[in-house]
């Protein structure tokens, strides 16, 4: 098993090519907004507005009330089938390029593909990941952020603040089949036996890092679908950055692209080939700098 997973383990594609210092907003590049908030989105039409509205309203009345506040939402349109491109489009019109953007990939690339794509091109201070279905209130960012704060002094300006819905997981079992919790046991059993340890919780979509984090855990990611949230998380640890665990309000939206068993086996695969590649060192972690 150590052998296949180390032959058959492949880079991250990194389109240096987009990422190339004056031809876009670039990670590598100081930040020049306070707030990044980077939006993956796979066929959300219908998702993405009730989010975006959230989202919006809560950022421009902070705003208002302190001026020296600045953001930007960047919206990953992970190919999409439907008028996701379309939808997100209308809010760059209504609040201006500078605050709402969109990137559109031709091909979909999976969650963390497109969260890469987007914390690439941020050009905050701190990035914040927010999934589309606005299961997260957006409000509660205030938490993750005294999370955040709370990790100082940062080393090397590095520290994630995770948004974790473990204080409600004895609810949610009661409303989920004895499957899918046996699913979401062996699951959470495997993210701590193989990969983390310390969070209870590792696929919350709802992270802020600082901008140094996101560019050394970012650019060392190679898992681009579901299971990129515990790659993320152990390539943290790896390079002993500070992790903050909060509580935040969350609700199950209806229309998640995740299919129960068969999610579940890939990201079971992907945390094994994690450990086992970084382990053989097919995957080796390097240090980047900013520009």
């Amino acid at each position: 098993i150590c052998a296949i997973a180390h032959v058959t383990a492949k880079t991250m594609p990194h389109n240096d090519g987009e990422y190339r210092k004056g031809s876009a907003p670039n990670i590598h590049d100081p930040a020049t907004r306070e707030l990044s908030v980077v939006v993956p989105s796979y066929n959300e039409e219908n998702r993405l507005p009730l989010m975006m509205d959230e989202a919006l309203d809560y950022l421009e009345k902070r705003q208002k009330q302190d001026p020296s506040f600045t953001y930007e939402v960047i919206v990953v349109n992970d190919g999409s089938k439907d008028q996701t491109a379309k939808v997100a489009k209308e809010y760059t019109k209504k609040y201006g390029s500078d605050k709402v953007r969109v990137i559109s990939l031709e091909k979909n690339r999976g969650k963390g593909g497109a969260v890469r794509t987007g914390v690439f091109s941020s050009r905050g201070q701190k990035i914040l990941m927010a999934d589309a279905d606005g299961a997260t209130k957006f409000a509660d960012i205030e938490k993750v952020e005294e999370g955040l704060k709370n990790l100082r002094p940062w080393p090397k300006g590095m520290a994630i603040a995770c948004g974790s819905r473990a204080h409600l997981e004895k609810d949610s079992i009661a409303k989920r089949s004895y499957f899918r919790t046996l699913l979401m046991y062996g699951f959470h059993f495997l993210v701590w036996f193989l990969c983390v340890k310390e969070i209870r919780d590792t696929q919350c979509g709802f992270k802020l890092l600082t901008r140094e984090a996101a560019l050394q855990t970012f650019s060392n990611l190679h898992i681009e679908r579901w299971a990129f949230d515990v790659e993320l998380l152990y390539i943290a640890q790896r390079i002993k950055i500070p992790i903050a665990e909060v509580a935040v309000n969350w609700t199950e939206i209806e229309g998640s692209k995740l299919v129960p068993f068969w999610s579940w086996l890939q990201m079971g695969r992907d945390l094994l080939f994690i450990r086992l590649r970084y382990m053989t060192g097919a995957w080796k972690l390097e240090a980047k700098k900013c520009n």
